[in-house]
């Protein structure tokens, strides 16, 4: 147990100590403890000092001690619970949110670095730590992680017109997204199987996302006509081995700025409060909530507008 004990520690001492150069090398200003008690507060979950404690296995005067730091660094603040007066809520600031942004970044990047690490360990433990060791000695986290940072900002990202042959691509894209949280409905398949028809004859448009000349990304601009708004931007699906590249703002930013110069005042569209990276997305290009709503597809729980 101790020799585990010692190689585990050894372990810990390499990855937190990279973690630091990691988040310096990205210019995010944290420490390495910090970042589950931020995780959770990312995630929206039950944000008291209580509830985060239970979540990541952590003291209340542990996690205590790192809200307090966070509320000095700026990233955090606390209030009362609406529900319970009793219950103190942390929340981010707008520094903390603006800080969520860059860390998702971060994340996707050391997530690809651990996965290249973990694809070299099989099951057994006693091998795993061997592999583990063996494959931070030949190169650190820290060099596999500027790696994929590097590599992440070499991909050429390019948005071109739909042609026939996006077809396949369209359709997959879209049902690998959909099928991930909810099932088809019967609109989805007339729309997939018939993008012709049901898009571009109407005067809407269809946009692909190549990432180093693969399509990887997909939205549809669909005519709105005789109503309040031009076009509606939908159908929008990126694969999830492109994450990490902007593929879904570049394409989205790639459709308005085609409805711009048609001569489009008001886009519409609708999602769901789940997809809170979607959700975000809408947000930062200046979408905002309709009121009411009266959604088209059952999965669907928020409608948004922008005036271009």
């Amino acid at each position: 147990m101790l020799a585990v004990g010692s190689r585990l520690r050894w372990l810990a001492d390499v990855v937190t100590r990279d973690a630091a150069s990691v988040y310096r090398m990205y210019d995010v200003d944290i420490k390495p403890k910090w970042f589950p008690v931020l995780y959770m507060l990312f995630e929206e979950s039950d944000c008291s000092v209580t509830g985060i404690a239970r979540a990541i296995g952590q003291t209340h005067p542990s996690v205590s001690n790192i809200v307090k730091e966070l509320k000095t660094a700026g990233i955090v603040t606390d209030g009362k619970s609406d529900e319970d007066r009793r219950s103190t809520v942390i929340t981010l600031t707008e520094k903390g949110r603006a800080l969520k942004e860059r860390l998702c970044v971060v994340c996707e990047d050391v997530g690809n670095a651990v996965r290249s690490i973990d694809s070299q360990s099989p099951d057994s433990l006693w091998r795993s730590l061997d592999n583990w060791e063996r494959a931070l000695s030949e190169k650190s986290l820290l060099r596999r992680v500027a790696e994929e940072k590097a590599q992440r900002e070499n991909r050429i990202v390019e948005i071109v017109d739909y042609r026939p042959e996006y077809h396949m691509t369209f359709k997959r894209l879209n049902i690998m997204w959909i099928n991930s949280h909810w099932s088809l409905e019967p609109h989805d398949l007339e729309v997939l199987d018939d993008p012709d028809g049901s898009i571009l004859s109407k005067g809407g448009l269809i946009f692909v996302a190549l990432v180093n000349g693969e399509p990887m990304g997909v939205v549809a601009l669909c005519r709105m006509a005789g109503g309040e708004y031009d076009f509606e931007l939908a159908k929008l699906a990126v694969d999830p081995a492109s994450r990490g590249a902007g593929v879904g703002e570049k394409i989205c930013r790639a459709a308005l700025c085609r409805a711009r110069q048609l001569g489009a005042k008001r886009i519409f569209l609708e999602s769901n409060t789940i997809l809170k990276p979607a959700i975000g997305l809408y947000r930062k290009l200046g979408f905002t909530e309709l009121k009411e709503y009266h959604p088209a597809y059952e999965r669907g729980d928020i409608q948004m507008e922008l005036t271009l």
